[in-house]
């Protein structure tokens, strides 16, 4: 036992052995981590992506389709469903951030793909999943933005399509309420290898790893976080 004023070791092992994970975004650095956590957790995990998969990724099946339009997310979701028999956790992890110019200025194009790629594909995702998440009473995990609770200069429309990804967890977690859990969570700057190409002068000690923010995924989905759902849960550390 711990003394009064002494931290205590605590480890934590996620037993998902029996359960079917389908993670969009895969071929993405924080996809990519989120596929390794799941499946050191013992998950069978499929991967989706608009891209072709790398070779070394550790999902027992990949599909390549564009999670924006509807007929190839149910096509994909219906494949999944069908090859295992349903599916226990999605998690969407399909987006990217584009801005730099104020509203005046910004393109159409960057607008209707920040809503596309970051909040069309999170809700066309849970649509056809949620039948299959139902039946299981699974989980559902989404990635938000610490900017996405407040106003700022240069990405207006990252923020409001990062915005409508929390908000569309909060109203799937209080219509599957006891059913499906859906929870999100929100980054700051992620260390990747595009961001640190973005930003070369910043600090990166200070940003998070990729996989730090996919166990906090893992968890969410797990039955350790069985009394959580409707959250949006800070993941960026000091950054």
């Amino acid at each position: 036992m711990a003394m009064h004023g002494e931290a205590s070791p605590m480890s934590v092992t996620i037993d998902m052995t029996e359960d079917v994970a389908l993670v969009t975004g895969a071929a993405g650095t924080l996809g990519t981590a989120v596929i390794d956590a799941f499946a050191d957790a013992g998950a069978t995990v499929i991967g989706a992506d608009v891209v072709e998969s790398e070779d070394d990724l550790s999902v027992d099946a990949f599909h390549q389709a564009d999670f924006t339009e509807p007929a190839a997310v149910e096509d994909t979701i219906d494949a999944v469903v069908d090859e295992y028999g349903g599916i226990d956790y999605l998690a969407n992890i399909a987006g990217t951030w584009q801005g730099g110019d104020p509203l005046e200025e910004t393109d159409v194009e960057t607008f209707e793909a920040m809503i596309d790629i970051n909040l069309r594909t999170m809700f066309l995702a849970s649509k056809y999943a949620l039948s299959s998440l139902q039946e299981r009473e699974g989980a559902i995990v989404s990635v938000s933005a610490r900017s996405s609770l407040e106003g700022g200069t240069g990405d207006g429309p990252y923020r409001a399509a990062k915005a409508g990804v929390r908000l569309l967890t909060e109203t799937i977690a209080e219509e599957n309420l006891g059913t499906v859990r859906a929870n999100a969570v929100m980054p700051s700057v992620i260390d990747t290898p595009m961001n640190r190409e973005m930003m070369p002068d910043a600090d990166h000690d200070a940003w998070v790893d990729p996989s730090d923010i996919a166990d906090v995924i893992v968890w969410l989905c797990s039955d350790g976080a069985s009394v959580t759902s409707g959250a949006a849960v800070p993941v960026y550390g000091e950054a």
